[in-house]
């Protein structure tokens, strides 16, 4: 397998490393303050935190999904305050088995910055395992990041709505099923899914306890999009791109490094009437 993740052996190993920094990115939905507030209560010990709504995305606008992407040089500021430069190896995790997480693994590749593991299990793998925990806000020595945002691994909505049907191309849906089915909705204002896409939850990646499937398990998963289309061509979204994040981690696991995602998701695709919406 690709080597995107770290088990909470191996980071509690490496937890004196000046060369790692680990970044906490526990949030709620539906209660934006309580990550950080549970951050400052327990978290892995050196961690710094990121706020999904205020460093991960930028605000929403009229035509705008959920969680927008971060303004670049807001963005890169945080990097730098983190400590993050290309000589740091950046481990990221979250409270959610990765599903926020992976957020920022995805947005890190995109500057260029390629070294980041995703912490297999979450918090709840390091907690398991009974290693130090530590309260309180963590701040790191400054950094000077130097990278920049490259659209590789990202389609728009205009480039996605070209490849609608294309059988060139296989478009993702990593919502739960009810979502995709559109028998329920819980936070968008429509239910259903873009034309054309397939259904891999995120948390179909995991297994009972919040680790990542074995790799013969993964290929099986998305055995659907592995041997006969690019991968470029796979293309990723949920709600408001993130934690359809998850399964992109899961395919570079199996190889397909290079899969995209529509980061404005079901959330900024159904501003527009008029594109097409499979609804119950």
């Amino acid at each position: 397998m690709a080597n995107h993740l770290i088990e909470a052996k191996e980071l509690h190993q490496r937890i004196t490393d000046p060369n790692i920094i680990i970044v906490d990115c526990r949030f709620d939905l539906a209660d934006p303050d309580w990550g950080h507030a549970d951050y400052l209560r327990e978290h892995i010990p050196g961690a710094v935190y990121a706020h999904l709504d205020h460093d991960l995305s930028s605000p929403i606008t009229a035509t705008s999904g959920r969680h927008p992407l971060p303004n670049p040089d807001s963005f890169v500021s945080f990097l730098s305050k983190a400590g993050i430069d290309s000589s740091k190896t950046v481990v990221v995790y979250d409270t959610a088995f990765g599903a926020f997480a992976a957020r920022l693994w995805w947005l890190l590749r995109s500057y260029g910055h390629e070294d980041v593991l995703l912490l297999n299990g979450g918090f709840s793998a390091w907690k398991k395992e009974n290693f130090p925990l530590e309260s309180g806000q963590c701040t790191n020595k400054p950094a000077v990041f130097q990278g920049q945002f490259s659209n590789k691994f990202l389609v728009k909505a205009k480039e996605l709505e070209a490849t609608l049907m294309n059988p060139d191309f296989v478009l993702i849906d990593a919502r739960a099923a009810n979502r995709y089915i559109g028998i329920e909705e819980p936070i968008d204002t429509i239910a259903g899914h873009i034309p054309g896409a397939k259904n891999v939850f995120h948390q179909a990646n995991l297994d009972a306890e919040g680790y990542f499937l074995p790799e013969k398990q993964l290929k099986r998963l998305y055995q659907f999009s592995s041997k006969t289309i690019k991968g470029e061509n796979i293309i990723l979204y949920c709600g408001s791109g993130v934690t359809s994040c998850l399964d992109l981690v899961a395919l570079a696991q199996i190889g397909i490094e290079n899969a995209r995602l529509y980061a404005g998701s079901w959330s900024e695709w159904i501003r527009d009437p008029k594109r097409p919406k499979i609804t119950p």
